[in-house]
């Protein structure tokens, strides 16, 4: 009887980040994590870290949540957080949120660290952590209206009320850095480490 290969599993819901995977040709599952983001955020907080240090520390725990019930598999971790200085920003949970957000950012140069972690049965064997930044323009309330309608629903689904994949991008200025990064998956060193501590995932066929 042939041997089962262990599984590539995505400790994620996001429709972005599966689509990265599935975009780059990799076999994999996706299975959500189940966990207090905000408990494990304030740990980090209260700990001395910043922004980066809760980026990878729920990247870490996702993984290593997931790999808790998947003996054997290879399970990717990702987290990203936005930083406004000091200051963290989470999705916003309605329309008004959005606005408040996209205010507090307008005319504002931002970070988003993008996190990526790779678990096997509980161990750590790789992270890594990618930063860029965007500065807003100072954009009307008109302007901002107008993409939150063109946005929808997707304007909710990220951190900092705005999708740099979607009708968003007017609302920015420059932006510096990896557009994977920008988009909550630092996928090149992840294909990089895959080749590395597993070849035979990263070459699986569907």
């Amino acid at each position: 009887m042939e041997k089962l290969l262990p599984m590539l599993i995505l400790a994620s819901a996001s429709a972005t980040r599966k689509a990265l995977l599935d975009k780059a040709g990799l076999r994999f599952e996706a299975k959500p994590a189940e966990l207090d983001e905000r408990q494990v955020e304030n740990q980090a907080l209260e700990a001395g870290g910043d922004a980066r240090d809760v980026a990878l520390l729920l990247a870490r725990h996702k993984a290593e949540v997931v790999s808790s019930s998947r003996q054997g598999d290879l399970v990717i971790g990702a987290d990203q957080t936005l930083a406004l200085g000091l200051e963290l920003l989470h999705k916003p949970a309605s329309r008004a949120e959005a606005v408040a957000q996209l205010d507090h950012l307008r005319g504002k140069t931002h970070r988003l660290h993008a996190a990526v972690t790779l678990v096997r049965d509980g161990h750590l064997l790789w992270s890594d952590l990618q930063t860029a930044e965007l500065t807003m323009r100072d954009f009307s309330a008109e302007e901002r209206d107008h993409v939150l309608d063109l946005e929808g629903e997707a304007s909710l689904g990220s951190v900092g009320g705005y999708r740099l994949e979607g009708p968003s991008i007017r609302l920015l200025e420059t932006v510096a850095g990896d557009y994977f990064t920008i988009l909550g998956l630092p996928l090149l060193p992840l294909l990089a480490a895959l080749r590395d501590i597993a070849p035979e995932l990263l070459n699986a066929r569907a």
